[in-house]
């Protein structure tokens, strides 16, 4: 097996893109060697623990609403064209992603990783749901079958928060600066949204490497 180590934060919208290509690739090859670990990043390390209003964090980051809008026109168009229905009028906030990052490491636990990422995405996204809320975290977390009184405990706790700060910190020290960045065998970093043609192109060539 070829471990990917996934490098991701469930509110940035090219990771919910780039997963999603990948994801593709590993459809069109259901016998391929990988296996998946999801690592956290924090777009955001600094936002407060409430989260803030969307269109302000928006405007301030990209410098008003007209910069806002030309700096996701790309990842609307993208979206659309893999078929990911982003409702970006239903986001209502921006969330501080540590507990995000806290259930998918506990999923990791009951091996349901990837569910618990994807469902993250797909809450923040598709649904504009509030993924720094404690309630809706709990809620995420029952659909995957946890139990979802151990997580309601477990987020209203300190449980893994300096665990996931410093993993997060680590991948920052090894050069890490944006997200998606997959790591394939510990060895080749590939950031970005890349698509689904050439993650089938490296899924073939460890397959014909195993080989020989």
């Amino acid at each position: 097996m070829v471990k990917l180590d996934i490098v991701s934060d469930p509110v940035c919208p090219w990771c919910y893109i780039g997963i999603t290509t990948l994801n593709l690739a590993l459809a069109e090859r259901p016998d391929h060697p990988f296996t998946m670990e999801w690592h956290p990043f924090q777009l955001n390390p600094e936002m407060p623990p409430g989260g803030m209003e969307r269109r302000a964090y928006l405007e301030a980051k990209f410098g008003g609403k007209e910069g806002a809008v030309e700096a996701y026109l790309p990842v609307a168009e993208r979206a659309a064209a893999l078929g990911l229905e982003i409702a970006f009028d239903a986001i209502s906030r921006t969330p501080n992603t540590l507990d995000a990052h806290r259930l998918i490491h506990w999923a990791g636990i009951e091996g349901c990783q990837v569910p618990a990422a994807m469902a993250l995405f797909r809450a923040y996204f598709e649904e504009g749901r509030d993924i720094g809320d404690l309630d809706v975290l709990a809620d995420l977390a029952d659909g995957l079958g946890l139990d979802a009184a151990v997580i309601r405990k477990l987020l209203h706790s300190d449980a893994d928060l300096d665990a996931i700060r410093a993993r997060d910190a680590q991948f920052r020290q090894m050069g890490v600066t944006a997200v998606p960045t997959v790591i394939v065998a510990g060895e080749h970093a590939v950031p970005g949204a890349q698509p689904t043609e050439l993650w089938v192109k490296v899924i073939d060539e460890i397959m014909e490497r195993a080989e020989r």
